[in-house]
């Protein structure tokens, strides 16, 4: 019954709210407007003027940010922006630095030498662009820098993820958490790639029965362009969408496809752009389908055959390679690769299998392998030490059969780190007052870094010490912060209250897998606990670094380094800190004494983390594997043997955790503590002027971007040159000229081969041996096809080492039968292996690898 003067009324009708997009600037006021322009070009990561002017306007904002000026510029309140306008001296030095980025790039604009396109999966430049999740990221990001400060002519591709890598957080036991969080490209230092009608660029890669649309996004490194393609785009099907969602995210059915995406949409993004590179340098076989794409574009556009555009192709291309054992390289099974690539072949005149050839180094392989493919596509191939090359021509010799694993044309560049970016702002000054005011321009003068003997010790000791103690105020901060709400208010308390800023302080800071043997230090707790409890010599340990995702083995290492630092004996003395970024690594690398890394040799192929460290006078200690192989130096740091005692690998575990402990009682804690009447410890700050002076100077990516130039870039450049001119006169005299050896090499025959009798028994040095093979040519001149003595170990040694190689003089040809001669003259004692081989020859192959042919008779 109906309440009296109440009555029933109709549902109101509810409409759903149509959300229309909005964006909404920083209130930054005109007169402030530089600072726009200063926070989208990365310039800022490196100049330490600039970051020091964002960090004036509001200091809590710019930690809390992660140093993203961009962001800081949208929080920072209005009434502080109108204070800044009247603060003269802030304004004065805005203009200042904003006058600097525009000469800067002013003096950049004219640019010498070939065009470099360089492609790379990931590149670390700075935390507030997260598109990378290591060293080779962080080596990528460091390239861009130093091609922008050397005036090197190079564009650089990778993609733009939506989540990036992960952020890293640990549970109460010290288990790795992965969180993802969205870029908001918004906040990030990113702006849309503008064609000539200010349209934004996008491109297109195939996939089944579909295509994947791709936006195109810009970002300023100084002077060098970095192209991002981002697949989160609505014409995509959701599943689409994902694929640059995550770097080294999804399956490998995913990884193929943004590897697709990154080769294939990436030279269709620098042509939608109008660049005409000249050389591209695939850095990692992630991005090697930019072969088989710029082949089809040269049979498309100029008519050529595939093995002309082969010709031409590889004479431009550089490939680096950073992985030690062959699983770490990307690979597919055929079918998967069929499934989105079967259409690609007919593209540049090629049927199914021999396409799939490209990537595999035999018949019966099943898996398409992304280095082979670069390989095979590339005329320049190198490691990235001197040691990852010679480990490199192990892992790649199956692509070459016939020839022996020393000779093989692949070399090496080893990595550097980029100066500006990594070096303490406190060590800048200093060289800046003895090493001249040109410096760092002058780096690639290395006597330039001597003067550092001409610095006080005391100068240097007071620097370092206020680097630890700024490093160890940053770490209390960062661990306090990471552990509120996860672990004992009380033990945090302890542990922060013991870590010493006074203290030795050694880092370990890397990715967590297991072959950096990061529980090498963890082998004897009861003889680590009596190094770190020492009370007139106390040592601390500061440990960071990431497992992936899928590492349970590394995971379960951050683990129990997590459960060992909360002992007793080793709280404040042993310290894992969570989420390892730029910021952390920089913090560290500055801040510490020693510098730790403990691989497996050979399998750290570079290690650049402990070039940052020599960098700011940080001691390294290290395997001798990667570049410490190269930069040890007596009295500039500490190694462990190169040379395996054990063959069982816990064995040599234990030796070397001995010799890690037994180093640190008798010599380093020593030189450490060890001060004269001023309090400066002598011995350590000769350690550190040794290590500026004779070691740092080495490992800077100037010097490594001038050995790409000397070694691939500028030889590639004058081939290639050569191989296009006269309309590809010289492409298509070779691709005939390998097709007329390829049609008859299989029908080559021996006739006859003599041998003086004393080369089959024994030889004395001194004597002559005369030497005859007959070949039938089958109608190939001997001028064509080569044949070589090769002399080698009679050991079973693996690799086997050449001793001796001699080439036969081929001549007096009787129809299409070649006799070539040789007196063979003994130089070395010894028992020794001998064989013949063929090979084609022909002036402009540039190295033998180039046509793989070769024939042991």
């Amino acid at each position: 019954m109906e309440s009296e003067g109440v009555r029933f009324v109709e549902r109101p009708i509810v409409v759903e709210p149509v959300w229309k997009k909005i964006i909404v600037e920083s209130n930054l006021p005109e007169s402030l407007s530089p600072l726009r322009d200063l926070s989208r070009n990365l310039w800022r990561v490196w100049n330490t003027e600039v970051r020091e002017l964002f960090q004036y306007i509001d200091a809590k904002i710019w930690e809390k940010c992660n140093h993203n000026p961009i962001v800081l510029l949208e929080e920072v309140s209005y009434k502080r922006f109108v204070q800044l306008q009247k603060d003269e001296q802030f304004v004065a030095k805005m203009h200042k630095a904003k006058a600097s980025l525009d000469q800067y790039l002013e003096e950049r604009k004219k640019l010498e030498g070939p065009e470099i396109a360089y492609f790379s999966m990931e590149y670390g430049i700075h935390d507030s662009l997260k598109i990378f999740s290591g060293g080779l990221g962080i080596l990528a990001g460091d390239y861009l820098k130093e091609a922008s400060d050397s005036k090197v002519n190079l564009v650089a591709v990778g993609l733009l993820y939506r989540y990036g890598y992960f952020q890293q957080s640990l549970g109460y036991n010290g288990e790795q958490i992965a969180n993802y969080e969205a870029q908001h490209f918004s906040k990030i230092p990113v702006q849309p790639a503008i064609d000539s009608n200010g349209e934004w660029i996008s491109v297109e890669v195939g996939f089944p029965g579909r295509k994947l649309v791709a936006r195109v996004w810009q970002v300023n490194v100084g002077s060098t362009k970095l192209y991002l393609l981002d697949a989160d785009h609505p014409e995509n099907d959701d599943y689409d969408r994902t694929v640059t969602h995550h770097l080294y995210g999804g399956d490998n059915e995913n990884r193929l496809k943004q590897e697709m995406l990154l080769g294939l949409g990436g030279i269709r993004a620098l042509n939608k752009l109008g660049y005409k590179s000249d050389i591209f340098h695939c850095n990692e076989g992630h991005a090697a389908f930019i072969g088989i794409e710029r082949i089809a574009d040269y049979t498309k556009n100029f008519g050529l055959t595939y093995a002309e555009s082969k010709e031409l192709v590889r004479a431009s291309t550089v490939f680096t390679t950073h992985t030690p054992v062959p699983a770490g390289h990307d690979s597919f099974h055929v079918d998967l690769l069929k499934h989105y690539l079967e259409k690609f072949p007919e593209k540049i005149g090629l049927n199914w299998d021999e396409f799939i050839m490209l990537g595999k180094a035999g018949l019966n392989d099943d898996h398409f392998n992304m280095s082979y493919l670069a390989c095979n596509l590339s005329q320049g191939i190198n490691g990235v030490s001197m040691l990852h090359g010679a480990v490199s021509k192990m892992v790649l010799k199956h692509l070459y059969p016939g020839f022996l694993q020393e000779e093989l044309e692949i070399g090496y560049v080893t990595n550097g780190v980029h100066y500006s970016t990594w070096t303490a702002p406190e060590w800048k000054e200093i060289h800046n007052k003895y090493f001249g005011e040109k410096f760092p321009v002058t780096q690639l003068d290395f006597e330039t870094w001597k003067n550092i003997y001409n610095v006080p010790d005391g100068e240097i000791w007071n620097l370092r010490e206020s680097l630890r103690l700024k490093s160890i105020d940053y770490i209390k901060k960062r661990f306090a912060e990471s552990w509120k709400g996860h672990q004992s208010p009380k033990l945090v308390t302890e542990i922060l209250g013991k870590l010493n800023p006074k203290a030795l302080t050694i880092g370990f800071a890397r990715r967590f897998a297991t072959y950096k043997r990061g529980y090498l230090l963890f082998r004897n707790l009861e003889r680590l606990a009596k190094i770190v409890n020492n009370p007139s010599r106390p040592v601390q340990f500061i440990f960071a670094g990431k497992a992936h995702p899928a590492d349970k083995a590394g995971q379960d290492l951050i683990k129990n380094i997590v459960e060992i630092s909360k002992l007793p004996e080793f709280r404040g003395k042993i310290l894992f800190i969570q989420n390892y970024d730029m910021n952390l690594a920089k913090t560290m690398l500055q801040g510490v004494d020693v510098w730790l890394n403990t691989p497996t040799r050979p399998l750290e192929a570079s290690g650049t983390s402990g070039e940052k460290g020599v960098m700011n006078g940080t001691m390294h200690f290290s395997v001798l594997d990667g570049w410490w192989v190269e930069g040890y130096k007596k009295n500039a740091g500490w190694a462990l043997p190169a040379e395996r005692t054990f063959e069982i690998q816990d064995f040599q575990d234990e030796l070397d955790a001995e010799t890690i402990y037994g180093l640190l009682e008798d010599e380093i804690v020593p030189a450490f503590y060890s001060r004269n009447n001023s309090g400066v410890p002598e011995k350590w700050v000769g350690f550190i002027k040794n290590t500026i002076a004779q070691v740092a100077p080495d490992f800077t990516t100037a010097r490594m971007i001038r050995d790409y130039q000397n070694r691939y870039y500028n030889p590639q450049f004058a081939r290639t040159k050569l191989v296009k001119a006269n309309d590809f006169k010289l492409a298509r005299e070779m691709a005939a000229w390998k097709y007329k050896i390829s049609s008859v090499w299989n029908s080559i025959e021996v006739k006859n081969v003599e041998i003086s009798d004393g080369i089959t028994n024994k030889m004395k040095i001194g004597q002559q041996y005369p030497v005859k093979v007959y070949l039938d040519l089958k109608g190939l001149s001997c001028n064509e096809i080569g044949l070589e003595l090769v002399i080698t170990e009679n050991e079973n040694k693996q690799p086997t080492r050449i001793i001796e190689s001699v080439e036969l003089l081929g001549e007096s040809c009787d129809g299409t039968v070649c006799c070539y001669k040789h007196n063979f003259h003994p130089n070395h004692p010894g028992t020794f292996n001998y064989g013949f081989r063929i090979f084609p020859k022909n002036e402009n192959l540039p190295h033998r690898q180039d046509f793989r042919y070769i024939r042991w008779i």
